[in-house]
């Protein structure tokens, strides 16, 4: 992973965006998180490109996206990346599956080098680190059925701050000694490349490349900055569409927002990449990571492990060598998945495979569990009685009549593969559960909880049985109030079931996992049973009249970098550390300081009517920052700034918020990215 050297320090490279839950064709997999509210996303279509790509090169490499490994994002440049560590990750490939899962490449990043050159002007790889060199290093990879990977910029130094040497001037010496090591893969980054031309950059290192007549995979890491989409098929097998990822749920979702429109671009021999895979580097939660890989997957990105797996957990390797998710991202179709719908962080990302199948994401955005659904026919397969729909976390198989829909917990991702099937009576039918509506609970009161069982498929489920309970030891009483069991419940049709829910008065403001359970069997005599992690909200309604938001308790927040902080400006990574709130050097006592991507949830009962404040960048950045300021009322858009920067005044904004349940306060980057976004809802006020 490299750094941008144009870049500020401190907070402004992060980025972080940012209950019930589930169960359809089997969900239990999907755990729930805790409730960090991401942005409702407007609906965004299948982006078409406004000019044509370039021709793929004909080589034969990479027609599906590469496999392997990188160091960087666990190990950067520490000491403990050195010759034993990349002979431990080939010895794990192999020891722990993911070679026969499809991973090949064992790849080196910065900082393998001595920071000068020899008296010839050669490469020298750093003897401490690899002491018996780069092609000792390929020849054991290579001795295990693998392929070796290296690193290099397309400027005069790498991107490092030791500034080791780049490939410009020196591409076709580079290229030469590259092959005569052994080497597979390079990537080629974008530091201290002095104003030369990316294109003419890029094109000359292909050039020395081929001179070599190694067969060597090239991966243009130019970040995107000058869309590479556009030209760089005839040049590499694989370009950065993105800035770089970081170990953060806001950053892997900037990134894939970024790269999903891109998808005319991909096809065999030619990926977007929006960079390599941080699971298991212990920033999000698993139930994330499981998200993170399945839309790589989704998108036919490469899959570039990023995590030391000396020190991996069972849980992540179980995540990277799914092969069932795997297979999505190898389809030798080649096929970048594209969305569907978007609206309300309800994404469903849709990918064509070469048996006629679809690969189906439905992917929750947001931080409280949602519905997402959608058809058969509109991820684009034929008509048909019925069709099956694999599981591809709990790989197991269900028949629908045609609708694919759960109740997603947040940052949760459904994945199946859907197919018209003849033989769909074979499986049972897939179901829907969850909670209608969000449960939110106010601390001594009973709350009225509603939930429906739907069967989704062709087929009746019988022997129908739902449950709620709460959290163990904490005092919460739940009781049915309607029916929870049904001896049939025909295709099409659903068992709806009410509870009241009540948590012991002087419960905290919070989000509190309930468990609902439910049993069915098929005609067929297959039992399924899926327990379904939903969340309840503890909260209390806000008081009558106007209150200041910088006051009141939030449900949940997101935060780019740092926590939001209550009146008083972003400031930088720890809480506390903002400063009075300022834009165009006029000082607000009340508010919020955020950084973009950021998103603030108030509960607001259906009882408030308006949210008004003055928004803008904070002075405390100096003249940087761009950002996007918007109210949202559940899950209906009221009021949106459009793009505000470091030189423009407070901007006004008044939202008609009446009959919400939630209030959600949202920044965005403004489109170029999250340097020095610090961003103030100041006087944010609700009035109820």
């Amino acid at each position: 992973m490299r750094r941008l050297p144009t870049r500020s320090t401190g907070g402004v490279r992060r980025r972080i965006v940012g209950a019930l839950a589930v169960t359809v064709l089997g969900l239990g997999g999907l755990a729930a998180v805790p409730a960090s509210a991401a942005a409702p996303t407007a609906a965004v279509a299948s982006t078409r490109p406004t000019s044509a790509a370039s021709p793929a090169l004909d080589d034969g490499l990479a027609l599906t996206p590469p496999m392997g490994f990188n160091n960087w994002n666990s190990t950067h440049c520490r000491a403990d990346f050195n010759e034993s560590m990349v002979k431990g990750i080939a010895d794990l490939f192999v020891a722990k599956g993911l070679k026969d899962a499809g991973y090949q490449y064992v790849n080196l990043d910065d900082c393998w080098a001595l920071p000068t050159r020899d008296a010839n002007g050669k490469l020298v790889p750093d003897p401490v680190r690899f002491p018996n060199g780069i092609k000792g290093v390929a020849d054991y990879v290579h001795s295990k059925g693998l392929k070796l990977g290296i690193y290099t910029s397309a400027g005069t130094k790498t991107c490092d701050s030791a500034g080791f040497p780049g490939g410009l001037g020196h591409e076709y010496s580079d290229a030469q000694q590259f092959a005569d090591w052994g080497v597979d893969y390079l990537k080629y980054d974008n530091c201290n490349n002095q104003g030369v031309d990316a294109v003419q950059r890029y094109t000359t290192m292909r050039d020395a490349l081929r001179a070599t007549g190694r067969p060597i995979v090239y991966s243009i890491c130019e970040w995107g900055q000058n869309k590479p989409w556009e030209w760089a098929a005839g040049i590499g097998q694989l370009w950065r569409t993105t800035g770089d990822i970081s170990d953060s749920w806001g950053s892997m979702l900037s990134l894939m927002k970024k790269n999903l429109p891109l998808a005319p671009y991909a096809g065999p021999g030619h990926w977007n990449d929006p960079d390599m895979l941080e699971v298991g580097n212990g920033g999000m939660t698993d139930a994330e990571y499981r998200t993170h890989f399945s839309m790589w997957s989704v998108m036919a990105s490469p899959l570039l492990i990023g995590t030391d797996l000396r020190k991996a957990s069972q849980e992540t390797y179980d995540i990277l060598s799914n092969r069932d998710v795997i297979a999505v991202d190898q389809d030798p179709l080649g096929k970048q998945g594209s969305v569907v719908s978007s609206a309300g962080g309800r994404w469903v990302v849709s990918k064509e495979m070469k048996d006629g199948s679809r690969a189906v994401a439905l992917f929750n955005e947001s931080g409280s569990a949602q519905r997402i659904a959608t058809t058969a026919k509109a991820v684009g397969l034929p008509s048909a009685d019925a069709y099956v729909a694999r599981d591809l976390w709990q790989h197991k198989n269900y028949n629908t009549a045609g609708t694919l829909a759960a109740t997603v917990p947040a940052h949760g991702t459904l994945l199946l593969r859907v197919a018209a099937d003849p033989k769909w009576a074979a499986y049972p039918p897939a179901a829907e559960v969850g909670l209608d509506g969000g449960a939110f609970v106010e601390p001594g009161v009973s709350t009225k909880v509603p939930g429906t069982f739907t069967n989704l498929g062709r087929n009746a489920a019988l022997d129908v049985s739902v449950s709620l309970s709460g959290p163990e030891g904490k005092g919460w009483i739940v009781q049915p109030t309607g029916p929870t069991r049904a001896s049939v419940v025909p295709g099409g049709t659903s068992l709806h079931t009410t509870w009241t829910v009540s948590a012991p008065a002087g419960t905290a403001t919070g989000s509190y996992d309930l468990a609902l359970r439910a049993t069915y069997r098929s005609p067929q005599g297959t039992k399924v049973t899926s327990t379904v992690p939903v969340t309840a909200s503890v909260a209390t309604a806000p008081p009558s009249g106007t209150s200041s938001l910088g006051d009141l308790p939030w449900l949940s927040t997101a935060n780019g970098y740092g926590p939001v902080e209550r009146n008083t400006s972003n400031g930088e990574d720890a809480a506390g550390d903002g400063h009075p709130i300022t834009i165009g050097a006029v000082v607000y006592a009340k508010g919020l300081g955020v950084h973009a991507p950021s998103s603030v949830d108030y509960y607001a009962a259906r009882s408030c009517e308006r949210v008004t404040a003055q928004v803008g960048v904070d002075d405390e950045k100096g003249t940087k920052g761009t950002v996007a300021f918007e109210v949202w009322a559940d899950d209906r858009l009221v009021a949106s700034t459009g793009t505000l920067t470091n030189s423009d005044a407070a901007k006004a904004v008044s939202a008609d918020v009446t009959g919400a349940q939630i209030v959600r306060l949202v920044v965005t980057d403004g489109g170029d990215g999250v340097d020095s976004d610090h961003a103030d809802w100041a006087d944010a006020q609700l009035t109820c």
